[in-house]
């Protein structure tokens, strides 16, 4: 029998029983861990547990997330979530990291690419990589997609994210670099659209002379002020894989077409999921 101290904190049989499940689900991953649970990219079983039972709560209780057709995304092998921004900052990527482990048999690790200002900030930094998150850059998307890991691409960047409450349905522009790598890599491209999270976080205004002086891109802003997320229902829809003929060199019309049609296949899932939504509320 074990004796509990003064200052442990004792645990439900419930939340231990929720703590297990995402530890089987993380220990389910099929990734090369070595014998101390850590991958060849740094990534920790450890880290990710404690990193997917908040997702989990957030994602089941607080926003309350439906994901729709996630049968989509392929069981293995290399291939590329791309889907549009939706709410004040990145709550839409991370939700869409918790369905991959939640919603899909075998459970999957999406991995993103991280704004490089998450570099100055020591335990985000930290806690990014030993999640699967790396650092924006081309030859850490494409090293990923080589070993058949599953990335995650908001082509929109930190545009989307700035997109004020009024915006909420619409994309900005795409750039192209997510279409070179998927042609160079053979990757099939899975469209993903995201709605809810501009009522999670409503932003009305965004500050960038705040944003340069805390060393972000903006600082977003809402009619309560702070950008604290309220428990807005959230919905993802995925589509079928999109797979493209070339070798990534192609001329800029040629790739430009090409995202043009990822684009209008998200701005088809964002209508559909806007309207799933709303007949939920």
């Amino acid at each position: 029998m074990r004796v509990h101290g003064p200052g442990e904190r004792l645990q439900s049989p419930t939340s231990m029983a929720k703590d297990d499940s995402i530890r089987s689900l993380v220990d389910r991953l099929e990734l090369p861990f070595n014998e101390w649970g850590i991958d060849p990219y740094g990534t920790s079983k450890k880290h990710l547990v404690v990193f997917f039972t908040a997702l989990g709560f957030l994602y089941r209780t607080y926003f309350r997330v439906k994901a729709v057709g996630a049968h989509s995304v392929p069981k293995r092998g290399r291939a590329m979530l791309v889907g549009n921004h939706s709410g004040g900052y990145a709550l839409d990527g991370a939700m869409v990291l918790a369905s991959m482990l939640l919603e899909l048999d075998p459970p999957r690790l999406a991995q993103g690419m991280v704004e490089k200002f998450i570099n100055i900030l020591p335990v985000s930094s930290l806690w990014a990589s030993r999640c699967g998150q790396l650092t924006g850059l081309p030859e850490h998307a494409e090293r990923l997609l080589r070993d058949d890991r599953l990335l995650m691409v908001f082509p929109e960047g930190a545009r989307g994210t700035a997109k004020l409450y009024k915006e909420r349905y619409s994309l900005v522009d795409f750039g192209t670099g997510f279409m070179r790598l998927a042609l160079k890599t053979k990757t099939p491209i899975v469209p993903l659209g995201f709605v809810g999270g501009a009522d999670a976080v409503p932003t009305v205004y965004n500050s960038k002379t705040l944003g340069k002086l805390l060393g972000v891109p903006y600082v977003p802003f809402t009619p309560y002020g702070v950008a604290a997320p309220l428990p807005a229902k959230c919905q993802v829809h995925y589509g079928a894989p999109m797979v493209f003929e070339g070798t990534g060199d192609e001329e800029d019309v040629v790739i430009k077409g090409y995202v043009d049609q990822v684009k209008q296949a998200i701005a088809s899932l964002v209508e559909d999921a806007k309207s799933a939504r709303g007949g939920a509320l």
